[in-house]
């Protein structure tokens, strides 16, 4: 309220008494240090998955805030997981803050993918957040992972997922959810780190959300995944809605989730109406001339 003869941060700041004393969380804390800028861009990382950087123009811009939305099943996680283990096996010090799952359950799920992240585990290259117990503010979130990032020089951030970090918020912060994740990201991709975080749409057939927050304004790039129904077989399909700093594939993919993560076919042509996740084929009869399809069979007959 007062501070006599200098400056103080206004605004409401949240704290909490621990063991130690009492500890405080400004809510500016990650953004207002100018040596922490970092230039967007300047190189590409790759998600793990070729196919997916060739559609997105050559991988993620460093320090890009990666959206990925779509449905439960989809394999969000585990583009998740493949993105971290690619920047482990290229010396990138990584973390992952889950919100839902526990970290043994992270972990067996990257071995049964064919990933063994233990190793990076115990050598420090690879920390894990869980911060699902807690009743938490986002300050003390940002706190956390930020400490984090500069305790081992982090390069590649997973959140997974908002959805769960909205959860994990006490309820008198989730009205400000927007807000705060707005104030998150910022903190971490002002240090350097390429962030990709995970949120699920409730999938309804008949249009094509990206989220269900309203939150795509603060992602630099999306990845749209959904489920189609194609000749009576539900068929996942995906997209790369926005690169903001570059050019991207308009190409919609179909993929799976295999035993060794993401495999991404060719583009889905001779469809229409792709995006309501109801195609169906070309119709001739309307003058339109249908693509031929590239390694499927042609609807059209």
């Amino acid at each position: 309220m007062k501070v006599r003869g200098q400056e103080s941060v206004p605004g409401l700041h949240t704290f909490r008494i621990t063991a130690a004393g009492l500890q405080t969380f400004p809510r500016t804390f990650g953004l207002t240090d100018k040596k922490s800028d970092h230039v967007k861009g300047r190189r590409r990382l790759s998600t793990g998955v070729r196919e997916l950087d060739a559609l997105m123009g050559g991988g993620i811009p460093e320090g890009d805030s990666l959206l990925v939305a779509g449905p439960s099943g989809a394999g969000k996680t585990v583009l998740g997981i493949q993105y971290i283990a690619e920047g482990l096996t290229k010396g990138e010090p990584c973390i992952v803050a889950m919100f839902e799952e526990l970290p043994n359950e992270f972990m067996q799920r990257s071995a049964s993918f064919g990933f063994d992240l233990a190793k990076n585990l115990k050598d420090g290259s690879l920390k894990l957040i869980y911060l699902r117990p807690l009743d938490l503010s986002v300050d003390e979130t940002v706190h956390e992972i930020v400490n984090a990032v500069k305790e081992i020089g982090c390069k590649r951030l997973v959140i997974d997922s908002l959805v769960g970090f909205e959860m994990a918020l006490a309820p008198d912060f989730r009205t400000d959810f927007r807000e705060s994740l707005y104030r998150m990201i910022g903190a971490l991709t002002r240090l350097g780190v390429t962030i990709v975080s995970t949120v699920e749409v409730e999938e309804n057939f008949t249009s094509m959300g990206l989220s269900n927050f309203t939150i795509s304004f603060l992602a630099d790039d999306i990845v749209r995944l959904r489920y189609a129904s194609i000749n009576g077989q539900l068929r996942k399909i995906m997209m790369v809605v926005k690169m903001r700093r570059s050019q991207h594939s308009i190409d919609m993919c179909a993929y799976e989730v295999t035993a060794k993560g993401l495999a991404i076919g060719a583009p889905m042509r001779g469809y229409r109406a792709l995006t309501s996740g109801i195609p169906g084929p070309w119709s001739l009869a309307s003058g339109e001339v249908p693509e031929p399809l590239e390694g499927g069979d042609n609807p059209n007959g």
